[in-house]
């Protein structure tokens, strides 16, 4: 496990991967290694970072060979399971869920294929000008538009087990943050989308979600559209990744620009 002595090293090979690693540089960058501040441990393979995993919430492999994720896999079996995903490049997460696969409870699903995609400067269509980030004063008007999204997505309502309060106060943190971003109509959400994770090189775009009612009109394309814009705007490369089967989510990034540069892995739970 690592500290706080590694974090060169370790910004060293995350910055050498930056699309794929952002979700967890974004954390070192501002915590450093120490776990309690990390929400996490650093796992690492070799003096030279030959293998590197982040356990916390999720498990995410971040570098290794064979021999090194068995390594990852052993501790991830001693430790028991407590994270709610295993995610990342595919190539490292489904050997690590081989090794797995027997020892912890049943998957509730596993979607090997999702491309990571990439856009570095401004948007190829224009964006839709209606979308801007959303005020800390309209959480209550914007949660139930996440819920709805995360329900639809993962499959599981995220109120579930503490009526709410978790999710809530996460979706509070990234409106505080500036980084959840929505088109309203009235008092109604029409779409919505969030920079999950910002890096100091990289924002990874998530929750993209268009109402019902209003899908088929483009405006999942023009919306994140807009927030490339901005994380252009801020000096950012944007990144996001789909699932393979979502043809319709798949043209309109394409249409905005992205382009495919490998691919993700997830295991949910």
């Amino acid at each position: 496990m690592l500290d706080d002595r590694d974090r060169r090293g370790v910004r060293t090979v995350l910055d050498g991967d930056p699309v794929a690693t952002c979700m967890v540089a974004a954390r070192v960058e501002i915590a450093g290694l120490d776990p309690w501040r990390l929400g996490g441990e650093l796992w690492a393979v070799g003096s030279k970072f030959d293998g590197l995993c982040f356990s916390g919430a999720n498990l995410v492999p971040l570098r290794g060979e064979r021999a090194a994720l068995r390594s990852f896999a052993d501790r991830a079996r001693r430790h028991g399971r407590t994270c709610s995903s295993v995610v990342g490049r595919a190539e490292l997460v489904l050997p690590l869920w081989d090794d797995l696969i027997e020892h912890w409870a049943p998957a509730r699903e596993v979607r090997a294929d999702q491309p990571l995609m990439v856009l570095a400067g401004t948007p190829a269509v224009r964006p839709d000008p209606w979308v801007r980030q959303v005020r800390p004063n309209e959480l209550d008007r914007y949660l139930p538009a996440a819920v709805a999204m995360f329900t639809e997505e993962v499959g599981v309502d995220p109120r579930a087990g503490d009526g709410g309060a978790g999710y809530r106060a996460r979706v509070a943190e990234l409106v505080a943050a500036g980084r959840a971003f929505a088109r309203f109509e009235g008092d109604e959400v029409v779409f919505k989308a969030e920079v999950g994770a910002l890096s100091t090189q990289v924002g990874q775009i998530q929750g993209v979600w268009v109402h019902p009612a209003r899908r088929g009109l483009g405006l999942g394309t023009i919306g994140t559209a807009a927030l490339v814009e901005h994380l252009a705007r801020i000096g950012r490369v944007a990144s996001l990744y789909v699932n393979a089967f979502n043809h319709p989510a798949r043209a309109a990034y394409a249409k905005v620009g992205f382009r495919q540069v490998g691919s993700f892995a997830t295991i949910l739970f």
